[in-house]
């Protein structure tokens, strides 16, 4: 018997694998033939420390010395810029002092980003603290990680959980497992699990978020480009592989699943982008989209479930699972360990599943 089977292979999954197995073995437990398939491989990848939940912002806060210097650091340059349109000052004033960032002139916004439109922007702001995450790198680390001390298993769709006196036994077509403690890591699909253990789900909801790959514009070099974003994150647009991804930053509820773009909403999304810039979207390249899942009160779920404290939650990663998961999955073993954490209490509590009991 193992000491932890995780089930999920996301980043969520395996930074938490990674952490819990310096304190015992680990099976970590992925229904898909790779990990990463899901929310995790369809991340827009970026580290910003503040955007998010006070909560979020914290665990980034904390997150960072990790993804700047473990095995060689996971970070490059990128900066974000934000811009608004007519109508959207107010947003944009909100946005700077939320993100911290100054406001910056059309033509430093167009130094940055040639394509922006004159006619229809009206304010920027910029700031360099925004960061590209080489997101396979950081997932392969910590997987390393986990086979250090235990197996990765790909292709175990979990069938059934059964509580044993001494642990956990999960049952997948490839192979029955057990582990004296299950940690809950499956995104999209935390609540289907913990239904299956016999312990209540928490109403965490997906919501599909739909990204376009569009050429880059004739003649420009965007690999410096920053990421830039409408006021109000009402799009986004960010260089990748000499193209530009474009998404409507969408958050429609959907039920746990292999997501995929609405046209319509990446055609509205597309239209809000090409407001602001002059040179329209002739084509698209491909499209796809991934979930975001967060709790009802938009913070992470992190530690053992009341329920039963060899049941522990690691979910609610939202669009913020790259960015917080060294904290996050600190946090996790701390609580196992019975070690005080780097983070404030306040924040603890903030994130324990406790809250939902």
């Amino acid at each position: 018997m193992q000491d932890f089977i995780v089930i999920g292979g996301g980043v969520a999954g395996v930074s938490a694998g990674a952490r819990l197995s310096h304190l015992g073995t680990v099976t970590l437990l992925e229904a898909e033939n790779a990990l990463a398939y899901h929310a995790s491989g369809r991340s827009a990848a970026m580290f910003e420390e503040s955007y998010g939940a006070p909560s979020v912002i914290e665990l980034n806060r904390a997150s960072r010395h990790h993804h700047v210097t473990a095995n060689g650091g996971v970070l490059s340059p990128r900066g974000l810029m934000i811009v608004a349109r007519k109508g959207q000052e107010d947003l944009l004033a909100q946005d700077l002092t939320t993100m911290n960032m100054q406001a910056i002139s059309f033509e430093e916004a167009q130094a940055l980003v040639p394509i922006l439109n004159p006619e229809t922007m009206v304010g920027a702001g910029y700031h360099t603290d925004a960061w590209d995450i080489d997101t396979d790198l950081l997932v392969q680390n910590f997987a390393r990680e986990v086979r250090s001390n235990g197996q990765v298993v790909t292709g175990a769709v979990v069938q059934k959980i059964s509580r044993l006196g001494a642990g956990w036994e999960v049952t997948t077509p490839i192979g029955t497992f057990a582990a004296k403690t299950l940690v809950n890591a499956a995104g999209a699909w935390v609540d289907q699990i913990a239904t299956l253990a016999g312990i209540a789900p928490i109403g965490i909801q997906p919501y599909r978020r739909s990204m376009a790959r569009i050429p880059a514009p004739d003649d420009c070099d965007v690999s410096r480009w920053p990421m830039f974003m409408g006021a109000g994150e009402s799009w986004y647009a960010k260089p990748d592989a000499g193209a530009l991804i474009v998404s409507p930053a969408d958050a429609d509820p959907v039920e746990p699943q292999d997501a995929w773009a609405d046209d319509m909403v990446l055609a509205e999304g597309l239209t809000r982008y090409e407001n602001l810039v002059t040179e329209p979207v002739t084509r698209m390249i491909t499209n796809w989209a991934g979930l975001r899942s967060f709790a009802p009160d938009r913070n992470l779920v992190i530690g053992p479930s009341p329920q039963d404290a060899e049941f522990l939650w690691f979910a609610g990663q939202g669009g913020y699972g790259f960015q917080t998961c060294p904290a996050a999955s600190r946090l996790l073993a701390d609580i196992v360990a019975g070690t005080p954490s780097e983070l404030d209490s306040a924040t603890v509590t903030t994130l324990s599943p406790a809250r939902f009991s």
